[in-house]
């Protein structure tokens, strides 16, 4: 019974109602907004550097993530090639991976040089995609894929020769040239300054690492699924020989870059929730002065005190219900368009640009589409309403019917 009373009290006055249950939707709007780019941004990052290059998970010889040394290499055994087997991995990717000095002319600049099994890789990490001149390598490949950034920096261009020297496997000398058969374009700004890709076999011919290989990149089918794929994995392999880490172990800067920024956006939410909670709130004051001679007549009418107070309370969780549904669905078109149309960041500046890529950060900020996100905001607002809605408890249980019908 009182919840029917609730329900239509509610509507006996609907400019009041929509007053109420507007600031609710828009509280729900903006805090749904607001994470939604910042969970959008640091997920198109992770994209960029994990999903496109390091993989969720990898297997390494044990101490190669302290010293990332190719006298670390090793043979790819039985056991190894075992691991396919499990449970949400899609194949194993084999990688030879050292750093060379790369020249053209008069350039020269360090680079990272990934030797890979081409068909594994773009099966990863969809490697042929970030082509944008050019071909993608074979098998027995004797040339060479290049980072856009670097290519313009060294001043190459396709068909061009880029020269390799560094140190090989146990010290022997490695040099190398290798014609440009194609240009790739990575999200990240610091991959596409540094990445250059051979065939697997030619990688193991340069560093004198035949048969060796420094890193097997699992390819997990989902994501979530990583720490248990990565526990299999340490199960199977045991201790001693080989370390299996996860994307968060192989990069701790920027797990806790996002940890730091993630901390920042919840203050600035914090901040909007005050903000939201006093806007609330004098809806709710406002609300329930107006009704103060209602209430009297109620009470001198002989009306109950409490049940009185859980009917306004229900009340403004009505209304509370209605805005944070409202606001969801107002919410979602502006995420989904900045979800599929990212804001480009570029076209603020080239400073602002070049701000991003020092961090090694694509300049967008695209909007993530989680619906987690929407339900977990709008509950938090929710919740702000419901505890709010107690103040009615105390304006009724102080309340004076004759002063209050005297107004």
């Amino acid at each position: 019974m009182l919840t029917k009373l609730a329900w239509r009290n509610i509507w006996r006055n609907r400019r009041r109602t929509f007053i109420t249950a507007g600031s609710v939707m828009f509280a729900v709007f903006f805090a749904v907004f607001l994470r939604s780019i910042q969970e959008g941004t640091w997920n198109n990052m992770l994209d960029n550097v994990v999903n496109f290059y390091y993989g969720y998970a990898q297997v390494h010889r044990e101490g190669y993530q302290d010293d990332q040394s190719i006298d670390k290499a090793f043979e790819i055994t039985d056991t190894l090639k075992e691991l396919a087997a499990i449970p949400s991995i899609k194949s194993i990717v084999p990688r030879l991976e050292s750093f060379a000095l790369a020249s053209h002319d008069e350039h020269t600049t360090g680079v990272m040089v990934v030797g890979t099994q081409p068909d594994e890789e773009d099966g990863m990490t969809q490697l042929s995609d970030r082509l944008v001149q050019g071909n993608y390598l074979d098998a027995d490949d004797k040339s060479a894929l290049v980072g856009l950034g670097l290519a313009n920096y060294l001043k190459l261009g396709l068909g061009d020769t880029i020269v390799l020297i560094s140190q090989g496997y146990h010290g022997v000398n490695a040099a190398g040239k290798y014609a440009i058969k194609g240009l790739l374009k990575f999200g990240s700004p610091e991959l596409n300054k540094r990445m250059v890709y051979l065939a697997l076999p030619e990688a193991q011919r340069l560093y004198g690492a035949e048969q060796l290989v420094t890193t097997l990149a699992l390819n997990i089918e989902n994501k979530e699924a990583t720490s248990k794929v990565v526990s299999a994995v340490n199960k199977m392999l045991g201790k001693g020989h080989y370390e299996v880490l996860d994307w968060q172990e192989m990069m701790p800067d920027l797990v806790q870059a996002k940890e730091l920024d993630t901390g920042g956006s919840y203050l600035v939410l914090f901040v909007l929730y005050i903000i939201i909670g006093f806007g609330i709130f004098g809806t709710i004051l406002m609300m329930t002065e107006e009704r103060s001679y209602e209430f009297g007549i109620l009470l001198a009418i002989g009306m109950k005190r409490l049940p009185l107070s859980i009917i306004v309370w229900l009340e403004i969780v009505f209304i509370g219900l209605i805005g944070t549904l409202a606001g969801m669905v107002l919410s979602f078109p502006l995420v989904y368009y900045f979800h599929i149309n990212p804001i480009d960041l570029a076209a603020m500046g080239e400073d602002v640009a070049k701000t991003y890529e020092k961090f090694g950060m694509e300049p967008v900020m695209p909007a993530a589409l989680d619906p987690s996100l929407f339900l977990t905001q709008a509950i938090i607002v929710l919740l702000i309403t419901t505890f709010l809605a107690i103040y009615p408890f105390y304006k009724i249980n102080k309340l004076d019917p004759i002063s209050a019908m005297r107004r």
